[in-house]
């Protein structure tokens, strides 16, 4: 294979199911690990360099800042639907049209996002009851985090259309150049000029940023597939309006899981500092764990879009068969090595031995889940890449909010001793637990009733 090649996009309407979701899930795959790097090497150089209450900090802010980037979430989730299937349909100009205005939504999302994200840090902090020894330093990362955030959002937007074209090798390749220089910029910042919390808030958004940039140049020499031109950079309703419905569910899901978060994070914060940085180490792994249910989930959505637009679902329904049992077998390996190497892990975060402990134990209640996420994520990929973004979002909010938060609120109760007035933390890990479980269930219901099959977006677009 010559390198034109390589990143060539990649046309899944032909070829083996199998074989093209898991060539083009490897690069993700280790992108998404890449793009894990940013927190976790955040959270090494803070728990190591700085201590531990640091740690907590970085991680108390965490549930806030994904909650204020939920309209990110919703432009990608749109995006990559549309462009999957426009390019699977072979209509350029619809395709040209979509990316165009995505990026004009994508501007005036950054622009949101980082005025309410200055003026409502502080103050959602407070409402979660943050302790004080960490509080100026939540802010302080997370202000600077929100008004860089425009980096972030153009990388994930515009990966997320490079993957609608199958093409998720350059998208890699830039991740891993920021990622580097992310790493660096950490060590540099804290180490040496002492910056503190704020020195890993600066060094993740110069690396996203960088990272932001690549693609656009990426994307501006693909004009072999589609035009990039500033009049498909004006908003047009058809094409803004369909982005907005397909990504709306996505992000309303995404909105709802992190104010779940951030209402949970409240009952952590009640145990005390040593359980929030036990929280924010476990969370770390857990995000390495995800990731390959994350990239095959959306693997699946490309290859189950480009091939709607084709109008060849039995090919879909291959590629949900045999992409869930390899996600499936992945997640099972995971979780062995959680299982098995979960103290060492932990090791790599602190040096308090008690901490250690404490997360390696409480990672090992989560760790089956895994193979539950597996399920889920796949099978919400395929309903999503078919144009059926609502379903996943209603199975999200039954197993977020009437499952998750009323469960670790209603355990933490039951659990109330006078040596314990908060009740039990391990509650918080048994909650997520049981809602990964129920999701996987529920996933699997709606899959298998098959509305998900009516949803396709071309053709319309292509007869006006």
């Amino acid at each position: 294979m010559t390198i034109k090649e390589l990143f060539a996009p990649s046309d899944m309407t032909v070829g083996k199911p199998w074989e093209k979701i898991v060539a083009f899930t490897i690069p993700m795959l280790i992108g998404n690990i890449a793009q894990q790097l940013y927190n976790t090497v955040d959270s090494i150089v803070i728990g190591k360099y700085v201590g531990d209450n640091a740690l907590a900090a970085v991680g108390s802010a965490s549930p806030i800042l994904n909650l204020l980037l939920v309209l990110f979430v919703g432009i990608s989730v749109g995006a990559g639907v549309m462009v999957s299937q426009y390019f699977g349909a072979k209509q350029r100009k619809e395709l040209s049209m979509t990316i165009g205005n995505c990026v004009t939504l994508t501007a005036i999302s950054s622009i949101i996002i980082m005025l309410l994200g200055a003026v409502l840090s502080r103050p959602l902090l407070e409402m979660l009851k943050t302790p004080d020894s960490i509080i100026d330093w939540c802010t302080s990362y997370l202000v600077i985090l929100m008004v860089g955030c425009a980096g972030s959002a153009y990388y994930n937007i515009l990966c997320g259309i490079l993957r609608g074209l199958g093409d998720s090798i350059s998208a890699l390749i830039y991740l891993l150049v920021a990622t580097v220089i992310n790493i660096v910029l950490d060590i540099v910042f804290v180490s040496q000029f002492h910056m503190g919390v704020a020195g890993v808030a600066y060094a993740t958004v110069i690396a996203q940023a960088i990272s932001a940039v690549l693609c656009m140049w990426r994307l501006m020499r693909m004009t072999d597939i589609f035009d990039f031109r500033p009049k498909y950079l004006k908003m047009k309703k058809q094409y803004s309006m369909e982005i907005i419905r397909l990504g709306l569910p996505s992000g309303i899901t995404q909105a709802i899981f992190s104010m779940a978060m951030v209402i949970v994070q409240s009952l952590t914060n009640s145990f005390g500092e040593m359980v929030i940085a036990a929280n924010v180490i476990i969370m770390r792994v857990d995000g390495f764990a995800m990731m390959p249910n994350f990239s095959f989930g959306t693997a699946m959505t490309t290859y189950a879009g480009q091939n709607v637009g084709a109008r060849r679902m039995d090919r879909v329904e291959q590629d949900a068969k045999q992409g869930t049992l390899i996600a499936v077998g992945t997640s099972t390996t995971i979780t062995l090595l959680i299982v098995i190497f979960g103290h060492h892990l932990m090791g790599i975060f602190t040096n308090t031995t008690e901490l250690v402990t404490l997360s390696a134990n409480m990672m090992k209640i989560l760790a089956v889940g895994y193979i539950a996420m597996a399920i889920t994520q796949s099978l919400s990929g395929v309903m999503r890449g078919a144009g059926d973004t609502m379903t996943p979002m209603w199975i999200s909010m039954v197993v977020t909010v009437v499952i998750r938060v009323p469960l670790a609120y209603g355990l933490a109760f039951l659990t109330r001793t006078p040596e314990l007035p908060n009740g039990r933390y391990q509650v918080l890990w048994i909650s997520m637990l049981v809602s990964w479980c129920m999701g996987a269930l529920l996933t699997l219901i709606f899959y298998k009733k098959g509305n998900w099959k009516k949803k396709a977006l071309t053709g319309s677009s292509s007869e006006k």
